[in-house]
This record gives structure tokens, sequence and C-alpha cells, in this order.
């Protein structure tokens, strides 16, 4: 399946290749597929090393040697001579050796041609909770998220159909009706299985019917999560904690107070007793936070309250298995109160393979706008809608106060402009750069 990382791959190849790479995101999300991918296609040499499966390496990067000492040795245990100049070197479940990524700095000063790429699961918790000194400056950091909608067009070869979105969204045309109405379809559809590579592969190879779908494989990623909280933590109270964090997101995203709660974890939990669980989920890119907006002000990341926060689960997929969603519900668009949290997760995630920062505001508990983005048009604000039914006093409160140059309101309606507001389907997120 084409991924649009690839692009970003590529740009640091050309830009910046002599910093290694350093390739971070949730489990299962297909990291390994798209940088071995990259390497063979893109260098006449390709080295790939799982440190999974070489406890050896591991050994020997914890010897006091120098570096290059520590590279030789590597060459002699994997009996291969390296062609530096044509050879890239896959560094895979990297975050089994701290030692290994304290010394990218060498290769990324060394003036030999060394061509390094990494990643690993949880790598993001274990760059947090590093010992040794992690290279700041000299490795360049790449985020990676589960495959979002226009990446699934693309694996449904429907090419044809991105460029027709792209058309009406640049212009502001309506999309043809049974265009329409068949993108929304895909796009329940999508809410069903989310954007893990292997469920969406899954249900291709079912022909895309739902019904035939193997459910089971969200199921193994959600249990394989959980397993994955045992890891890199201080003891196991800690990893019953992030547990508890991650299982109360659906319910939490249902509050009336549109925000998280501790008290929603567990009826005596405090800020001080769950902040470093909290932040080893976000660490681990499974959740992500959404901060309140105390300022509409430029730029909008100086104003924005780290302790009044929403989270959101890392895949729409997971969301629904969690609640334990049917997907005939989904499909025949049978929600009523979940139908707005669903699609509001599903934009979040949008969001962030735009590369937006997820904000929001709200004002006195009378309106609330779910995201606010910032770009060359400055502070944009943006509300969803899981419906037509685009009728909005919050953003109506906000357009008056703070006069943008235009808002964004994401539903099932089709592409428009009117009254300032420029009508986005709930299927077209991934132009909203």
């Amino acid at each position: 399946m084409k991924r649009k990382i690839y692009n970003e791959l590529i740009d640091w190849k050309k830009n910046d290749i002599k910093k290694p790479l350093i390739v971070i995101g949730a489990p299962k999300i297909g990291k390994t597929y798209i940088i071995k991918k990259f390497c063979e296609s893109e260098f006449k040499n390709y080295i790939y090393i799982n440190l999974f499966e070489h406890p050896e390496i591991i050994k020997i990067f914890k010897e006091e040697i120098s570096t290059y000492e520590k590279f030789n040795r590597m060459k002699l245990y994997l009996d291969i001579d390296i062609d530096l100049e044509n050879t890239i070197i896959f560094f895979d479940e990297i975050q089994e050796s701290e030692e290994l990524i304290s010394s990218l700095k060498f290769f990324s000063e060394d003036e030999r041609p060394f061509k390094i790429i990494c990643a690993g699961s949880l790598l993001g918790v274990k760059l947090k909770r590093m010992n040794t000194s992690f290279p700041v400056g000299k490795v360049k950091m790449l985020n990676m998220y589960p495959i979002d909608f226009e990446e699934f067009l693309m694996a449904n070869k429907n090419q044809a159909l991105i460029d027709e979105i792209i058309n009406c969204y640049n212009n502001n045309l309506p999309m043809d009706p049974i265009l329409h109405t068949k993108l929304l379809n895909l796009y329940r559809l999508y809410l069903c299985v989310g954007g893990m590579p292997e469920a969406i592969k899954n249900l291709l190879s079912n022909d895309k019917d739902i019904l035939k779908f193997n459910s089971t494989i969200i199921e193994d990623i959600i249990n394989s999560y959980l397993n994955d909280m045992n890891k890199y933590v201080q003891n196991k109270a800690e990893s019953i904690k992030i547990e508890a964090i991650y299982k109360s997101i659906p319910s939490q995203l249902g509050n009336n107070s549109n925000k998280f709660q501790y008290s929603k974890v567990s009826s005596n939990a405090r800020k001080r007793e769950y902040e470093i669980a909290l932040d080893w989920l976000l660490s681990s890119t499974m959740v992500h936070k959404c901060t309140i907006l105390n300022k509409v002000e430029i730029p909008p990341l100086g104003f924005v309250n780290e302790d009044h926060f929403k989270l959101y689960l890392s895949d729409v997929g997971i969301l629904l298995k969690l609640l334990q969603i049917k997907y005939s519900d989904i499909i025949f668009d049978k929600l009523l109160l979940y139908k707005g949290i669903i699609a509001e997760n599903y934009v979040a995630t949008q969001l962030l393979s735009n590369k937006h920062k997820l904000i929001y505001w709200e004002s006195s508990n009378q309106a609330e706008i779910d995201f606010v983005i910032y770009n060359d048009d400055g502070i944009i604000p943006i509300e969803v809608k899981a419906d037509n039914n685009v009728g909005s006093k919050s953003l109506k409160i906000y357009m008056n106060r703070y006069k943008p140059k235009y808002g964004i309101r994401i539903s099932t309606k089709n592409f428009g402009f009117e009254n300032n507001i420029k009508s986005v389907p709930l299927y077209a997120l991934f132009l909203i750069k």
C-alpha cells in the first residue's frame, strides 16, 4: 500500500541524509514495511538489522570502546562488508539499545558517508525515558500515523475520486451527488476498520464486504497494545494506571465537561498520581492530546492550557472496537450521541496526519469549537458535525468575536462556501493543510 510518508523519506534522502533518521509512531501502523520498501527501492545496497533478533549487537554497543570499533565488531558479527557510499542501514527495534541510540551522534558527525534509519516499538516512550544522553540536533525525527482516508482511497485504487475531491475542495464546487454518497459510504467503511494496515488489507481482500471483515485483527492489536503497557515502566502499578487511562478514553470523550477528567479513570484518582502514566501514553503516540486555547492570539501554541485537554485514540477503528459498536450501526448510520464523538476522533487523527497540532477553544461553557488550526490564513476554527445538520451557535459566536478569514465546517454536507464558512465533507480532511 502506498504511504504518503514515503515522500518525506525521499526528502530526507535528498536533503538531510547525513543525519540519522528516527521514525516514531504507534505500534502496528506499518513503519517497518514502508521503511523496508524505501530502503530496497532507493539504495543500491540495504542492510536490515532487527535488534530483537540480534541481542549480540546490543551487547557490542554496551562495550567501553569507540563507536567506530563497535561498528566494525558489528560487521564481523554479521559477517558482512559494508560499502558505505551505496548502503543504507535500517536498525529496527532500536529502542532495545540506548547505547546505539546515543551512538547516532557519531554516525552524524563522522566524515564517512553513513546512512542510518531507525524505528521501533514504543520508541517514543524509550526516548523519553533514556538514562544515557540523546543526540539532540544530530538526528532527524519523523512522525508516522495510521493510514489516513486519502491513503485508504489510494489502497482502493480510487485516484480519480481523489482528483475530484481536490477539484471540489479547491474551487468550492459541490461533488456529484452520486459520488458524494459513494464517498460517504467509504468514509463509514473506514470508520469501521480504521487505519491499521493489516485491517485495511483484510477488508480489501474481502472486496470491502464488512460482513467478511476479520474484526479479530483489531482485537489482537488492542491486546498487543495492552501487553505493551508493561514495557518500559517503573513498576506494575504504573502499567495498571496506563491501562486504566487508555480504557477510560472512549467514555471520557462523551463527558459533558468537554475535557479529560482523572476522576473518570478512578473515583479517587488525582493528577499527580497519573501524570507519569499519561506521559507514557502520549509518548507512545497511542493517544493524542488536544489542549484548550485560552486566548486567540498568534502563535496559538503560546496560549494553550496544558492542564485542560481532551484525549483521542490514535485510530478510530480501535475506538469503535473498544466501544463494541456493531459495524451495521455505522454503515446504516444508526448512532445518535456517539456518532459525533466518533467523527471528532476521526477528524483528530486526520489533522494529525496533516501535521496540525490538536487545539480546541471554548468560552465559559457557552460555546466550543472542536479544533482550531494555524495556517497561512491565520487561526482558523473547525467545527465537526457527524451529519448534515450544520446549524451552530458556537461557530457563529467565534466568527463574530474573532473575525477569522473564514471558518471550516466538517460534516456530511457537500462542498460549498457560504457566510464565510467553507463546507468540507468528512471524506476530504486530507486537504486541510
